[in-house]
């Protein structure tokens, strides 16, 4: 069996973790995923069968889109609400307007530096890992594009917001560089993504319900 099947990954699952279910559900062994998730992250996961594995290198070049929430005046080691709170600021004075206008400063293609908690290698080994025992490394900046940021609702100390970018790019990262410009921090409570190249999560299929009538075929 060749083909991809979109998956809705649900909150507190790996991407590998998809990748084993599925395996077992459809019985093959040659299973992969295009574009990792993190445990708090949901939405589209791209799922390759079979064949389709050898485009992996195709798929991860999708633009991608989604859907978060941060949350302003706090910052945590992992840039997100389940790592360790470092710094607590006040937020109160923050308007929606001024979001917005920090939103339109990180459109179009700019540099980002990698989070600690990314999958990225650094010396032969995992960021993530690193940051696990503590140990912070240098990282090189590395280009991104953002085509689109908008604030979807405003609630201090929540924004939620829309994004589209290229590959590479770090929701968590861009909360936390946008609460530095406003000078109160940020962190993200919430990620959900919502398109993968062509791939919508309105057309995802939850993991619960997931069988062999959901795969579909690619050209290989």
């Amino acid at each position: 069996m060749d083909g991809i099947i979109v998956i809705d990954k649900p909150e507190g699952m790996t991407s590998h973790d998809v990748v084993s279910h599925v395996r077992r559900v459809i019985r093959m062994r040659r299973v992969g995923h295009a574009g990792t998730l993190d445990p708090m992250a949901t939405g589209v996961l791209v799922i390759l069968l079979g064949r389709a594995t050898k485009l992996f290198n195709q798929f991860v070049t999708f633009d991608k889109s989604y859907r978060a929430t941060l949350i302003l005046g706090t910052k945590t080691t992992t840039a997100d609400t389940q790592g360790k709170v470092i710094q607590q600021l006040p937020y109160q004075y923050v308007t929606e307007s001024q979001v917005k206008n920090v939103f339109q400063q990180f459109l179009g293609e700019t540099q980002q530096v990698p989070p600690m908690v990314s999958a990225i290698k650094v010396g032969g080994q995992r960021l993530y890992k690193l940051a696990r025992q503590g140990i912070e490394v240098e990282r090189a900046p590395r280009k991104i594009r953002i085509s689109e940021l908008n604030c979807i609702d405003f609630a201090l100390p929540k924004v939620t917001f829309s994004l589209n970018c290229s590959k590479g790019t770090y929701v968590r990262k861009l909360a936390e560089d946008v609460g530095d410009v406003l000078g109160c921090g940020a962190c993200i409570c919430k990620i959900q993504r919502t398109k993968v190249g062509p791939f919508a999560v309105e057309q995802a299929v939850k993991l619960e319900n997931v069988n062999k009538d959901h795969i579909r075929s690619w050209a290989i």
